[in-house]
């Protein structure tokens, strides 16, 4: 739970609520400084971990990449694209202690699981297939 809600912290939540794209923190950064020009990154990635950390907000953390940012706060995984990056909700049920099954080897308590799928984009597999009939 949050301490104290300012209006930076609002601010931060509304942003990733209205954009619902799992946006990186200087997406959320620049969707607030259209209307809000002198607020700080460094005060919007302070209110994201607030955000985070009050579990009001999820952190998908993605491999050579930026973390994201996602609204839906309830376990489920995702699917990064890998022509443009972008990550998307993937519509499989998420599997309640898949970490149980894991063999560690190296003496780890496993506490969890967060799975990323990779693929490619509708949008970005019609500019691939754009691409290949121009050069016909």
């Amino acid at each position: 739970m949050i301490q104290r809600k300012t209006i930076q912290l609002t601010l931060v939540a509304d942003a990733v609520n209205k954009l619902k794209s799992h946006a990186t923190a200087d997406e959320v950064y620049e969707e607030i400084a259209k209307e809000h020009p002198n607020i700080g990154r460094g005060t919007v990635y302070r209110n994201l971990q607030r955000l985070c950390e009050a579990g009001e907000i999820r952190k998908v953390e993605v491999p050579d990449g930026a973390d994201r940012y996602d609204h839906i706060c309830k376990e489920h995984y995702h699917i990064r694209c890998m022509k443009c990056g972008r990550v998307f909700d993937a519509e499989i049920p998420y599997m309640y202690g898949l970490e149980k099954n894991a063999k560690d080897t190296n003496g780890f308590v496993l506490l969890g699981h967060d799975i990323i799928f990779k693929g490619i984009c509708p949008e970005c597999q019609i500019k691939e297939k754009t691409k290949e009939e121009d050069k016909k």
